[in-house]
């Protein structure tokens, strides 16, 4: 299969309309649809949308190339773009776009489209190529660039995998067998590093698609300007290609790791390792080759814990204090919410279940079923705080940090100190592991394989077992007392001040930091000192919160249908079920289109409805779910009413707010 068989004619536009970045992804969407690789054009629109707020992917140089990966794709696919004006893009070197190649796979499924993919992006890299694609005066001439560029490059690829394979059959050959076949592999393979500097590198990106590939054809082609051997390592969706070997990292002056994802690393141990953002891989390649030449980058550590080289990267160097720790954070609640989501539902399951025990000391394990489902929940709502520790410790500390986050985890459990303990233990347990790497940096080289199997475990165990059992839990658990207490006794007017103020942070940034925060807080509501469940209303007033957004702008599509253009207005349904299901990120597209009028809208929606969740003392047992886990929800219709009451305030609000719309 050749790239020429993803792209259709039909979705190729020679003549983009001229617009901003949220035009320029509709259309670019639209020529997806006609292609035939959609099932449903507005979902995989919002989630181009949602990849869109992680990172642009206006890569520089002219060049955007959008992606998603979702079950709204059919078939994997691509379509192109061409705007003579160019669209401002948030583009990694300022400059506006004019080449747009769109991506589309699908959820699961065959990958072997990735492969063509990720040959796309290298071909971008190259001016040539691009210029001709800028100058094709027909959808078959553009394809037919595309045809000939990738003909040549795989040819190239094929002599490169020649020579990998005859490099690997000469380490390979023992020593003492000495044909005449090995010696001239070792010969020729051996050549380029008698006269030229050797350098690694390893790309990655978070899916994997465009940006992982980009980064390493930027390294090689400076590389080869700057007269270096090079060779790069890719961790794609398409798995691991071009994997550096020990004879490879060995002979290597140094490592260049772009990557915006976990990559293994402890093989590099020795050497110097520049670790950086992927798009500095694209956008700095000889700056990133020069630094590992002239030797200024840390050797990294070798001895299970992270170095300063790991600890203290090139993109953490550049950030602020509270950024870091928001990473470490959002490590441990990511690997956390799945145990908190699975068995907060299993448990309001098994409550939705056994209602006909409601009010009775065994409700929620009345029934066989009920009991199973509140076993099972209750196991997995247990592992809420050793896994956001660990994940926290590990984040920090690497993996020597993950044992004694767990435990340390547990012990804020068993203390009384819930999930601020589990906080304090994470943090605690990866900085713990970064100290004692520094306290054993000098150790005897006969003592160092003791460090990961011995010295860290025991000692990061038992001095996390005394920092939490004497320093950390019996102030914390006060403070879980008296926070409990307060939480309890609050007035009327003070929980609903509190409702206000938590719906209205998830409705500020749609999946953002604001929005995390209140979510993050909700979970630990969910979760009293000793780790058990509880129904929370301050998880109540989020998740309400979270689903105000959509339902609120799908009514406004509706009731003022002149303020949206007809695409917004035919996307209601679609919208609307979002906000149902508890997806906030369904506001998405509205709010990138008109971010002044809409998040207001929505933030003060959101905000009646979680203040109202608080008046009429509504609770809940599950973390997610949305309309389909009200049956659990305490003072449940009062809490539906909550939810359109808010909806209608956010709508009416948007339709006085936003002007008539410019088909």
């Amino acid at each position: 299969m050749r790239i020429i068989d993803l792209l259709q004619e039909a979705s190729i536009d020679l003549h983009g309309p001229a617009g901003d970045k949220q035009t320029a992804l509709a259309h670019l969407a639209a020529l997806m649809a006609k292609g035939g690789n959609l099932a449903d054009t507005d979902a995989y629109l919002q989630a181009v949308l949602a990849r869109e707020t992680e990172g642009s992917t206006g890569i520089g140089e002219g060049i955007a190339i959008p992606h998603a990966k979702t079950a709204a794709v059919k078939t994997p696919g691509l379509a192109a773009m061409i705007v003579k004006e160019g669209v401002e893009f948030d583009s990694l070197d300022g400059a506006p776009a004019h080449l747009f190649f769109l991506i589309a796979a699908p959820q699961g499924g065959n990958d072997v489209h990735l492969e063509l993919l990720s040959r796309l992006s290298r071909l971008l890299m190259d001016d040539d190529f691009r210029t001709a694609l800028l100058a094709a005066a027909t959808p078959a001439a553009f394809k037919a660039v595309i045809d000939a560029a990738e003909t040549k490059q795989l040819a190239a690829d094929a002599a490169a995998e020649a020579e990998e394979k005859a490099q690997a059959a000469a380490e390979n050959t023992s020593a003492a067998s000495t044909t005449a076949t090995a010696s001239a592999a070792a010969a020729t393979t051996a050549a380029p590093t008698a006269t030229k500097p050797f350098v690694v590198a390893v790309t990655a990106c978070p899916t994997g698609i465009a940006h992982t590939y980009m980064a390493a054809e930027a390294l090689e082609q400076k590389a080869g300007e700057m007269g270096i051997d090079i060779k790069v390592e890719t961790n794609g969706s398409g798995g691991v290609k071009h994997q550096l070997t020990e004879a490879d990292i060995r002979r290597a002056a140094g490592v260049i790791v772009a990557a915006d994802k976990n990559v293994p690393t402890k093989r590099f141990a020795g050497k110097q390792v520049l670790f950086v953002k992927v798009a500095a891989g694209i956008k700095e390649p000889e700056r990133l080759i020069n630094e590992i030449l002239t030797g200024q980058v840390p050797v990294f550590n070798d001895d299970g814990a992270p170095s300063e080289a790991t600890a203290t990267t090139e993109t953490s160097a550049k950030e602020t204090l509270g950024r870091q720790i928001y990473k470490h954070l959002m490590n441990g609640v990511s690997h956390m919410l799945p145990f908190v989501i699975g068995g907060g539902i299993m448990i309001a399951l098994a409550f939705l279940f056994d209602m006909q025990n409601a009010g009775a000391a065994n409700f929620g394990s009345g029934s066989p079923l009920a009991a199973f489902l509140k076993n099972i929940g209750g196991l997995s709502f247990g592992m809420m705080m050793p896994v956001l520790a660990g994940y926290i410790a590990y984040s920090i500390g690497d993996r020597p940090a993950l044992m004694p986050g767990f435990v340390g985890g547990l012990l804020a459990t068993a203390g009384g100190s819930g999930f601020f303990g589990a906080l304090f233990a994470g943090f605690i347990a990866g900085y713990l592991i970064l100290a004692l790497g520094k306290a054993f940096k000098n150790l005897p080289a006969s003592l160092e394989g003791t460090k990961p199997v011995l010295l860290y475990p025991v000692l990061g165990l038992a001095l996390i077992g005394i920092i939490m059992t004497f320093i950390i839990n019996p102030p914390t658990a006060v403070f879980n007392k008296w926070l409990a207490a307060t939480l309890g006794g609050m007035s009327t007017g003070s929980r609903i001040a509190l409702g206000l103020i938590l719906g209205g942070m998830m409705s500020i940034d749609f999946g953002g930091p604001i929005n995390k925060a209140a979510y993050v807080f909700g979970t630990a509501s969910l979760a009293g000192a000793s780790g058990q469940a509880v129904s929370s209303g301050i998880m109540a007033s989020v998740m309400i919160g979270g689903m105000v957004p959509p339902i609120c702008i799908a009514l406004a599509t509706r009731i003022f249908k002149n303020k949206f253009t007809a695409k917004e207005r035919q996307s209601w349904l679609t919208t609307i079920i979002m906000g149902f299901a508890f997806i906030t990120e369904g506001a998405i597209p509205y709010a990138a289109a008109d971010p002044l009028h809409v998040i207001p809208s929505c933030a003060i929606g959101a905000a009646v409805a979680g203040g109202l969740s608080m008046l009429f003392n509504c609770t809940l047992p599950a973390p997610h779910g949305g309309i389909f886990v009200f049956g659990v929800v305490t003072n449940w219709p009062m809490y539906l009413a909550a939810l359109l009451i808010g909806a209608a305030v956010g709508a009416v609000l948007l339709g006085l707010l936003k002007k008539p719309a410019e088909e």
